[in-house]
């Protein structure tokens, strides 16, 4: 007969007694339980905005960036296309990158002289700093040589309507209102944005977004968020409302910056651009709340 020591005996009973290891969860479930927190999320965001923002002057659209679905709306007639101002000068600068390898140059704005908005310039930039900045003097020259045509197939794949055969120039990055595009479009054409943002050329858009919370145009959502990053890119275009103004503010915000879950696109009556990130920021602040 085989002799079993008590401390044997007790490691023997010490390892039955160990329960099994949990079975890991599969990939698949995994990711069901991630979309379905997101959806929670991105529903309790939606509720948030359709409560708390109601001012006549704002219109808003709230998607999902992973499934493109429309959350919440506060915009009246959101296919209609209108003039969305500098929202486009990203797709403008990724058409004039197919056609040079990417290769953005730099430029030296010189301000309201050069036709950019801030009248003592931006100095030497290059396409993330004027992302960031929105500079027109650099995105004039970006578009100087520029027509719809070399704009139309990109807009295509993005998702954009084309703008008329006629434009060029200035007309291309959103000065002069006359490229005119849905809102859902747009909101639709950054998602697709976001989709290729690790692409040459996409990257470096992406980069003046993100530093465009930071520091660019867009730095009030940036203020406000506490706990997380925004991709922002604002612009100022024609009022379209009933109740004439010289302009309405836009801006297009992802967030989290790092991985985005939601896209808001709002629009502010009355006022230029930067000062619609200021809504913007405050509709983000609740969400993250």
């Amino acid at each position: 007969m085989v002799s079993v020591s008590k401390i044997e005996l007790l490691l023997v009973i010490g390892v039955l007694a160990v329960p099994p290891a949990a079975t890991p969860p599969s990939a698949e479930a995994f990711a069901e339980n991630t979309v379905t927190r997101n959806s929670l999320f991105a529903q309790s965001a939606a509720q948030i905005l359709e409560r708390e923002f109601t001012r006549r002057e704002v219109s808003f659209l709230l998607l999902d960036v992973q499934t493109g679905a429309l959350l919440a709306s506060r915009w009246d007639d959101a296919d209609q296309p209108i003039p969305l101002g500098s929202l486009v000068k990203p797709f403008t600068a990724l058409a004039y990158g197919e056609e040079h390898q990417f290769r953005y140059p730099t430029h030296i704005c010189r301000g309201g002289a050069a036709g950019c908005w801030r009248p003592h310039g931006h100095g030497e930039i290059g396409i993330t700093a004027a992302i960031a900045d929105s500079c027109n003097s650099y995105f004039r020259m970006l578009a100087a040589g520029m027509t719809s045509a070399d704009v139309i197939p990109s807009a295509g794949r993005l998702g954009l309507d084309p703008p008329a055969s006629e434009l060029s120039g200035p007309d291309l990055i959103g000065i002069g209102n006359h490229w005119l595009i849905s809102p859902l479009h747009m909101a639709h054409a950054y998602l697709e944005l976001n989709r290729r943002r690790d692409q040459t050329g996409v990257r470096e858009v992406v980069a003046g977004m993100a530093q465009s919370a930071r520091q660019g145009t867009g730095a009030e959502v940036g203020r406000a968020l506490k706990r997380s990053r925004a991709l922002v890119k604002t612009g100022t275009a024609a009022c379209t409302h009933h109740a004439h103004a010289p302009g309405d503010g836009f801006v297009v915000a992802l967030v989290p910056a790092e991985q985005p879950t939601l896209l808001l696109i709002v629009r502010v009556h009355g006022v230029p651009g930067a000062r619609a990130a200021l809504t913007a920021g405050r509709m983000l602040s609740r969400i993250e709340e």
